[in-house]
């Protein structure tokens, strides 16, 4: 994306809302990746490592990297997709929920949507107007940590926390763009944060911890932005 790989955007964006504490998770090409971004210095971050042995799912790569984030909650952004949202303007999780999603208007390829946002904020599984996930949320890692270890997906337990009335959102109406497909990205993942005020200011994020679970786009590949937006929920 404009001559650099999308994980770079993602670290910059991270770093000018005053997040510099960083944890990426690898599998695919993990030493590839780790050689390129090495310790973060070089975008003013500091980045340290979550290997997975076998792909974990987004569940399981985030239970896996639970030990490295702590007990406090965390945004989880797809590295696949590039969005202006700015992350320190979220609400924390109010009491008692596990996750707020950060919904969009249905793009053309997935006219459905995936959830409901009701008019007091709550997410539910039905209902109407439709909206699409964006791939970006704050999660309790109680979200994950209860599973059985190994790999699983992210959804069901969306869907259940909704069930349970336990589910906030965000209607971000910005930019939001997804990269290309098939031979233009490098291991899919996503990008954590800790979230811990009800709006952070830039001096209030920067103690917060990031995970990245990212999707690496190589310097020699082929870029474009797509017009459409890649789908983050798994089914």
């Amino acid at each position: 994306m404009a001559g650099r790989p999308l994980i770079v955007h993602h670290l910059e964006r991270l770093r000018e809302a005053g997040i510099t504490e960083i944890v990426i998770n690898v599998s695919y090409r993990a030493e590839q990746i780790i050689e390129a971004l090495g310790d973060g210095g070089d975008h003013w971050v500091r980045i340290a490592w979550s290997r997975e042995e076998t792909p974990l799912e987004t569940g399981g790569g985030i239970q896996r990297a639970l030990g490295l984030l702590g007990r406090a909650p965390f945004l989880l952004v797809n590295g696949d997709v590039w969005c202006d949202l700015d992350p320190s303007t979220l609400p924390a999780l109010d009491n008692g929920d596990l996750a707020r999603l950060v919904l969009v208007d249905n793009p053309d390829h997935h006219p459905a949507g995936d959830f409901h946002l009701d008019a007091t904020g709550r997410v539910s599984a039905e209902g109407e107007p439709r909206l699409t996930f964006a791939g970006i949320s704050l999660l309790d890692p109680a979200l994950v940590a209860g599973e059985p270890r190994g790999a699983f997906a992210l959804a069901p337990l969306l869907r259940r926390a909704t069930a349970e009335g336990r589910v906030a959102g965000h209607h971000h109406r910005g930019v939001l763009g997804g990269r290309g497909y098939a031979g233009e990205t490098e291991d899919a993942g996503r990008v954590t944060s800790v979230e811990s005020s009800s709006k952070l200011s830039p001096h209030e994020a920067a103690g917060m911890l990031i995970v990245v679970f990212t999707t690496v786009l190589l310097p020699e590949q082929p870029r474009r932005l797509c017009k459409r937006l890649t789908r983050t929920l798994e089914t």
